[in-house]
């Protein structure tokens, strides 16, 4: 486990295959406590039109051994700028890419998705039941509501 991000200049990746994620020891392995990472201004492309998505994500997890290093995170996120996926598959596949490869004891992630043709799409995952005795609280994203 040794970041190559942290405290190091870092080149923002070309996709998501080609980002790394840094993982560093967890602090407080024993602990039961959530982590949450927001991302309100997450963007990726649409695999038909080409056109910009917009996203508000939300990824919470409990650690288990290790946690994610957020500078590794960032640039994770932003790798999916020129991406082109639909926005199920850019949601579900953080999460499922974090919970693989950090072995968290829990994870969700929430998709907010902004319209694009009139239509919001959220996108929610987890990987499994929370552990019990975990505060899970509102992810905090409200519904979209338009101008009503």
């Amino acid at each position: 486990m040794n970041p190559i991000h942290l405290g190091q200049a870092s080149v923002q990746p070309n996709s998501p295959e080609e980002a790394v994620l840094d993982y560093v020891p967890n602090p407080r392995v024993g602990s039961l406590y959530l982590v949450r990472f927001a991302a309100p201004e997450f963007t990726s492309l649409c695999p038909v039109t080409g056109q910009p998505d917009f996203a508000h994500l939300v990824i919470d997890y409990a650690p288990a051994e290790t946690i994610v290093e957020s500078k590794s995170l960032k640039l994770f996120l932003s790798s999916f700028r020129n991406h082109r996926a639909f926005h199920e598959d850019c949601t579900v596949g953080i999460g499922q890419r974090l919970f693989d490869e950090m072995k968290p004891q829990w994870l969700r992630i929430g998709g907010y998705w902004y319209p694009r043709g009139g239509m919001p799409i959220d996108v929610f995952w987890q990987s499994g039941p929370a552990p019990a005795g975990l505060w899970v609280p509102d992810q905090g994203v409200a519904s979209y509501r338009g101008r009503g």
